[in-house]
């Protein structure tokens, strides 16, 4: 996608610094990928075996009660409207008060102030909704998640100083 959004070249391709950018973070990506599976969380790929017994079949827990699954299903709802009015309300205070400030300061600083985004940014702030999003609803992020993130970091900045 980012070919088509990018200046430094005519046309969708990539500059010689871009594709060496994007050749290392994926190869970090890709290592931090490997890492996670091969050592920090193993476990998570490994059938569960009682101790010394490799021949174990996969059992499941036995199904929650129907009280049990309409209290689960209450406190879900419950939590989700708390926790989307907390997002709202971080949104509302960093456009209610982010905004004005910038607007203020513009006054003493030189050049015009301009509050949109081009078009490398749009694709940056959706790839990092999407990776928000893939991030918090699990309820945990693992260093992957962290690393993938501080990915996107590096692109923004690079990008910002070779459009």
């Amino acid at each position: 996608m980012f070919p088509t959004f990018t200046t430094s070249e005519p046309g969708p391709e990539f500059s010689t610094s871009q594709l060496a950018f994007a050749a290392v973070t994926s190869l970090v990506l890709y290592g931090m990928f490997v890492l996670t599976q091969t050592v920090r969380h193993r476990d998570f790929i490994l059938p569960v075996v009682a101790e010394g017994d490799a021949s174990a079949a996969e059992e499941h827990a036995p199904p929650p009660s129907a009280a049990a699954t309409r209290m689960s299903l209450a406190l879900l709802t419950v939590s989700l409207a708390v926790s989307l009015n907390l997002a709202f309300g971080s949104a509302m205070a960093s456009i209610g008060l982010t905004i004005p400030v910038i607007a203020v300061a513009s006054i003493w600083l030189e050049g015009p102030l301009e509050l949109g985004l081009g078009p490398t940014q749009i694709i940056l702030l959706l790839l990092t909704l999407v990776v928000g999003v893939l991030t918090v609803v699990p309820g945990r992020a693992t260093r992957l998640q962290g690393g993938v993130h501080l990915v996107l970091l590096a692109a923004f900045l690079f990008l910002a100083v070779n459009p």
